[in-house]
């Protein structure tokens, strides 16, 4: 299995990710059949600005470049928050990406792993994710870190 390492992203890295993150988000929604593309742009683009105002700086917000442990290339990112303080405080995953190029090495599942300490560290002791219905390779990762699904929103077009 792959190994790997969590280190903060650095502001270069932060400023690469963010619009293609935003686009990315934008698309799964416009893809669930529920608003439009522009609509959901619009959506992103206001989530993200309220999410993380101090771009990586911002507290509660937690954003790691993943890197391979032999060699430190990075193979992605991961970024999660801290959320539901003080009822049930946990850590929610905002995104996991592993560049197109590393994936199918094990990476995700490493990553997923690599995050366990960092939120048990913050005195956490649950994480929480979102993952569109129609992303089957995350739900199959996901699903093989232990992660069981809590909810489910179904549609049906006529």
């Amino acid at each position: 299995m792959a190994e790997v390492f969590l280190r903060p992203m650095s502001d270069e890295e932060y400023r690469s990710w963010y619009d293609v993150a935003q686009a990315e988000y934008a698309q799964g929604h416009a893809a669930s059949g529920y608003i439009t593309l522009a609509e959901a742009q619009q959506m992103a683009a206001k989530e993200f600005a309220d999410l993380l105002p101090q771009g990586p700086a911002t507290a509660g917000q937690h954003l790691f470049t993943i890197a391979d442990a032999l060699s430190g290339e990075s193979v992605g990112m991961i970024w999660f928050a801290e959320r539901g303080a003080p009822q049930v405080p946990h850590a929610f995953i905002y995104d996991l990406v592993i560049w197109e190029s590393q994936r199918g090495k094990g990476y995700g599942k490493a990553a997923m792993q690599a995050i366990e300490p960092e939120v048990l560290a913050l005195g956490l002791h649950r994480i929480a994710l979102h993952v569109f219905g129609s992303n089957a390779p995350a739900i199959g990762l996901y699903e093989g870190t232990g992660y069981q699904t809590t909810n489910r929103l179904m549609a049906k077009e006529l």
